[in-house]
């Protein structure tokens, strides 16, 4: 069993395959974490507290005068509670019906299930019931008579234990439930940096860590949505963890609005970290038997650095998260024209992208912004879903017949959550628009947002994008959302209720993507929000790939896609070719660069291949191939980080197979020298007793180049690339990997390791 309940002792013990999770009720009934680390046995883990009178930390009345050491400011819990004595970070604060902000939770009982739970309305880790355990832990404040169930599902292969929580009102008198995090954790005296994801539209998941020290530190958003600019996921670490060692923790939020994750450095070096719903902008009303659930959060665990944690991650949301018919269908390559056309376009030219893709290998043709109503801009028509058919030159079902008939198949953009003034649904509807009466409204990229908290303004999306779906053959709809909230009212909830406002906008949100994605299961559906502003495990839930960022720039993407594969797999990134200069950055790079970088996600294509010359695409035919075969390994393999983007020359990384008998290794030069130092890395995943052959891909420019150049790069290749040369796994593990030079800027190379 993963789950081991010492009921005479109170203690609580969850077993992943490498990890202990373990907390006790002790003698006055609080709840304490005891340990979360490495695998142990069942021993009573709490022996490592120790109490002392810390001075101006308060004991619980219950001790009396006699033990002034016993202070809930200091003790480990398991779910920290506002107001009664601990003056750290909280994970609950309630405002009772007297007004007084005061909660303390004392243990009730417990149950245990087999297989994993799951929360109403909300996006959560599934499991059969012979991979997963749900541990139920009921608390209740005697004095205000609130009720907080604790989850925690085990999936032991997996590694991963997630949490979850209830807040039931059994009292007599309305309470406002003001913070309700999803996970509270505490560490006995241990240091810690701290690994989290920043960024910006264009520029998302950048990698920061940072040590964290006495007070504390946040990230977080208040947007509406989860962000481009922190994403819903960190690491915990110990001093000098890296790739292949040391201990980490990750904590993945399974959620896509507004979420904070703090930690503390307290008073005696213990370290606190509460994840949750942001509190800012957060009041949930419970009358009497009415109840709360929170969203989940995903813990992990790895004594062998992020590589490992990152991998325990991967695996999870591939089979755990992500559903439906397209949970392990191979996903089709795809041209979009957003890049090629943006909004001038007309039905023919859209015909003549299409039949020009598929000759190449091109198997789905998607239709960006700007089909809709009146729409030549991006200051128009947004809430009208209603073809445009005077632009397109027909109907839209004729527009993507015609499509169909170039042998691809047809999908089309959405941006159901937003809506423009200049509408004819803004001008029916304008209660259905967020904003604070009385108050002119903030406009981004000149737009506005329905409120999705409503059933109404809900039931008119459904209907609205159901009629086209159904009526028109569309395999593929692209969910974006180019803006965040602010101006948080909803016409519909009363003053009291407006702090409900954020997180009813999500639940609606879900409760559509739901009814959409069952009604429709063999359309594929992509998440989107400007890229990868709304990139988070609660839209894979619904969406299993997510545009990684608007921003396709390779070079650039090596950084974005960098810190996605932390918490993310390949198989959820969406990730595209486009054009040189490349729109966002100007940058010109190589056409193999482009399509190597692309080939690390959901590949496709963002240009006009109608324009292309014939070089191009015939190598456009080759990249089409090259993924094809290799889309196996690429969307199911192991991904292993060996240089960061941050290296001086080179960023590195591997896909190897769960067998261990085949590798890709991808390198991309961001910087190129005369008489450069050797690239070498140290090749992971493979079997150390296995023979390798390595296979230098030259698809891409063996025909393209003089033969001084070319006579040049053959005489740098290191040992290993020449026909029949054999490598053990071993050397490739211990030893390592020399990569070849670049022989131009922004050089990119594929390396394929076979096992003989």
């Amino acid at each position: 069993m993963a789950i081991i309940v010492d009921q005479g002792k109170n203690i609580f013990t969850l077993h992943t395959k490498n990890s202990t999770y373990q907390m006790k009720v002790d003698e006055l009934g609080f709840l304490l974490h005891t340990y979360y680390g490495s695998r142990i046995d069942n021993t009573d883990m709490s022996y490592l507290i120790y109490n002392m009178d810390r001075g101006f930390s308060g004991n619980p009345y219950e001790i009396g005068g006699k033990d002034r050491s016993y202070s809930l400011d200091t003790l480990p819990q398991e779910y920290s509670c506002f107001g009664t004595g601990d003056y750290r970070i909280s994970a609950l604060r309630i405002k009772n019906g007297d007004g007084s902000r005061g909660v303390q939770l004392y243990y009730d009982k417990y149950i245990l299930n087999k297989g994993k739970y799951s929360i109403p309305d909300l996006p959560a880790v599934y499991a059969d019931d012979d991979e997963s355990e749900t541990l139920e832990i009921i608390m209740k404040d005697p004095y205000s008579h609130v009720e907080v169930h604790l989850y925690y599902g085990v999936l032991e292969k997996n590694d991963i234990i997630t949490r979850a929580v209830k807040v039931v009102n059994k009292g007599s008198e309305k309470i406002v439930v003001e913070k309700a995090a999803s996970l509270s954790l505490d560490w006995i005296s241990q240091d810690f940096d701290w690994i989290t994801f920043y960024g910006r539209h264009n520029m998302e998941r950048i990698t920061q860590r940072s040590a964290i020290n006495h007070g504390i530190q946040a990230i977080g958003s208040v947007r509406g949505t989860s962000s481009h600019h922190y994403n819903p996921f960190a690491i915990l670490c110990e001093k000098g963890a890296d790739e292949t060692k040391g201990q980490c923790f990750g904590i993945s939020f399974v959620y896509s609005g507004e979420f904070l994750m703090e930690v503390e450095k307290d008073q005696v070096n213990q370290t606190r970290l509460v994840c949750g719903i942001h509190p800012d902008n957060f009041e949930w009303n419970l009358l009497p038997g009415e109840e709360f659930n929170s969203p989940e959060a995903i813990m992990t665990y790895s004594p062998h650095g992020f590589g490992q944690l990152s991998r325990n991650l991967h695996e999870t949301i591939r089979e755990h998260i992500c559903r439906g018919e397209w949970k392990h269908k191979r996903r089709p390559v795809l041209v979009n024209n957003w890049e090629a056309t943006y909004f001038n376009f007309t039905g023919d030219q859209l015909v003549e992208i299409a039949k020009d893709a598929a000759k190449l290998g091109v198997e789905l043709f998607v239709l960006d912004d700007g089909w809709v109503g009146k729409r030549d801009n991006d200051n128009s028509g947004l809430g009208d879903w209603y073809p445009n058919e005077e632009k397109l030159g027909c109907s839209l079902k004729e527009l993507a017949e015609r499509i169909l008939d170039t042998g691809v198949e047809f999908g089309i953009w959405f941006e159901p959550e937003a809506i423009s003034e200049d509408s004819n649904l803004y001008r029916e509807h304008p209660e259905w628009v967020v904003r604070i009466p009385g108050r002119p409204p903030a406009l981004s990229r000149n737009q506005l947002v329905l409120d999705f908290s409503r059933k109404d303004v809900q039931y008119y999306i459904i209907e609205r994008m159901s009629d086209i779906l159904s009526e028109v053959p569309i395999t593929y709809v692209k969910w974006d959302f180019n803006r965040s909230i602010c101006d948080k009212f909803s016409n519909e909830l009363g003053p009291e209720y407006q702090g409900e406002f954020a997180h009813r906008y999500v639940l609606g949100l879900y409760r559509v993507l739901e009814e959409l994605t069952t009604k429709f299961p063999h359309i594929l559906f992509e998440g989107c929000s400007g890229g990868g502003g709304r990139f988070d495990p609660g839209m894979l839930y619904y969406t299993p790939h997510i545009w990684c960022s608007d921003n396709t720039d390779p070079i650039a993407r090596l950084t974005i896609q960098y810190g996605t594969s932390f918490g993310y797999p390949v198989s959820t990134v969406g990730a595209h070719v486009s054009t040189v200069p490349n729109h966002q950055t100007r940058r010109v790079t190589p056409f193999s660069t482009r399509a190597y970088v692309a080939m690390s996600g959901i590949f496709g294509y963002q240009l006009d291949i109608s324009k292309m010359t014939e070089e191009e695409k015939d190598d456009i035919r080759k990249q089409i191939e090259i993924y094809k075969n290799r889309y196996d390994l690429i969307q199911n393999g192991h991904y292993y980080r060996l240089l960061p983007p941050t290296s001086d020359m080179c960023t590195v990384w591997e896909i190897a197979a769960k067998d261990g008998k085949e590798a890709i290794i991808t390198a991309v030069y961001h910087n190129v020298e005369a008489n450069p130092a050797p690239v070498m890395v140290q090749v992971q995943g493979l079997n150390e007793s296995g023979s390798y052959q390595l296979e230098l891909d030259t698809v891409f420019w063996e025909d393209k180049l003089d033969e001084k150049v070319k006579n040049w790069l053959l005489s740098k290749l290191p040992y290993g690339y020449g026909e029949g040369e054999l490598i053990s796994g071993a050397a490739l593990m211990k030893g390592g990997l020399v990569i070849p030079p670049a022989f131009q800027e922004y050089q990119a190379w594929q390396i394929i390791i076979k096992q003989c």
